[in-house]
């Protein structure tokens, strides 16, 4: 299964999972992939991570759309240099324990 994020011509971001990418990008592009994605013209895949089960993309979706754009757009600009993107995901972990231990 893959989490997917995709442009749109608006500029937003659509964050979504699927087990096949390519059938599911045709699909928004012709407006039939979702709500959101049939009133904002698709322009191009940002952003994919692989999962080796359902359960797991769900989870990392509902994670990655809990964001703000801001972060998301951190995450795709990590995304073309992994060294640079460990280091990103690595910060934003330790900001979510920091923030856990302070809503405790």
């Amino acid at each position: 299964y893959f989490v997917y994020l995709l442009q749109c011509c608006d500029n937003s971001i659509y964050t979504g999972i699927t087990n096949d990418l390519e059938r599911r990008f045709a699909e928004h592009k012709n407006k039939k992939g979702g709500r959101y994605t049939s009133s904002h013209q698709v322009e191009k895949i940002v952003y994919t991570e692989e999962f080796a089960t359902k359960s797991e993309a769900l989870k990392r979706e509902a994670e990655i759309k809990s964001w703000k754009r801001d972060k998301k757009l951190e995450l795709i600009k990590f995304a073309g240099n992994p060294e640079e993107r460990r280091v990103a995901v690595r910060k934003e972990t330790i900001i979510d324990q920091k923030l856990i231990k302070n809503q405790s």
